[in-house]
């Protein structure tokens, strides 16, 4: 399969760059077809780069995108266009833009996941299944750390393992999410999920789930400390998706869990 990413310059557009070029994907059926780039293009040596996404579109199998939630919509329209899978890793999509994703799902396949990282696809697996063992008399609280850099919070990871959790219990997460804790509070409601982050330095990224009730608490945690494993994850998913029927997967379907 020929691979494009767009946002080939950008923090995880490179690692991917860098891993098709430098790994054993070849083998898995994997070559670069290009990149696509908004700005720089003249410094990009070394593989076929354009700032018409059309043309990455036209030459990929399959286009990775780890970009913003504006350009994701525009991705997942010409992926429908132009028949091509996409693999997403991008963060902070509304509730729309997951529509635009599922409207492109119905004519091509697209993997879409908060966190391409394997560690933390098991952690949600196990984050469903203790949620729903154990019920609302135990409270959750979901920790993230990122870097300083990232823009949106809480982070997709987060949003997801409050998900997992919410709908493992038979809710929404909208009705249980606590995002916003200051001043007089008062008592912690009971079944809520609540939302704590923090961002600085060069933090790759750190996910806690924490289970408590009265007399013990259980934690399940998640901690990268290299953002190759999301060019690794990423790219796992696009040799997953040969051959694939149209349809919205997730991480949790490439692995099997």
């Amino acid at each position: 399969m020929e691979v494009g990413i767009v946002g080939c310059n950008g923090r995880v557009g490179s690692l991917l760059i860098e891993e098709l070029q430098s790994g054993d994907w070849k083998e898995k059926g994997l070559t670069l077809a290009g990149g696509y780039a908004i700005y720089d293009i003249e410094k990009i040596k070394g593989f076929f780069v354009t700032n018409k996404k059309e043309e990455l579109f036209e030459r990929s199998d399959v286009i990775i995108d780890f970009t913003m939630p504006e350009g994701t919509v525009e991705h997942a329209k010409l992926a429908k266009q132009y028949k091509t899978a996409l693999v997403v890793g991008t963060t902070g999509l509304t509730e729309q833009d997951e529509k635009e994703l599922k409207k492109a799902a119905k004519d091509v396949p697209i993997v879409y996941a908060a966190n391409m990282s394997i560690g933390v696809n098991i952690l949600l697996a196990l984050v469903g299944q203790v949620a729903q063992r154990l019920q609302d008399e135990w409270d959750i609280e979901i920790f993230e750390a990122h870097h300083k850099y990232k823009v949106d919070g809480p982070s997709g990871t987060a949003l997801a393992l409050g998900k997992t959790a919410a709908t493992a219990r038979g809710h929404n997460l909208k009705d249980l999410a606590t995002f916003d804790r200051h001043g007089q509070t008062g008592a912690r409601e009971k079944g809520k999920i609540g939302f704590s982050i923090m961002r600085g330095g060069d933090v790759v990224g750190e996910h806690n789930v924490m289970f408590l009730s009265e007399g013990e608490r259980l934690e399940l945690c998640h901690k990268a400390t290299n953002r190759s494993l999301f060019a690794k994850g990423a790219l796992h998913a696009s040799t997953w998706l040969k051959d694939k029927e149209p349809g919205l997967y997730s991480m949790r379907d490439v692995l099997d869990l």
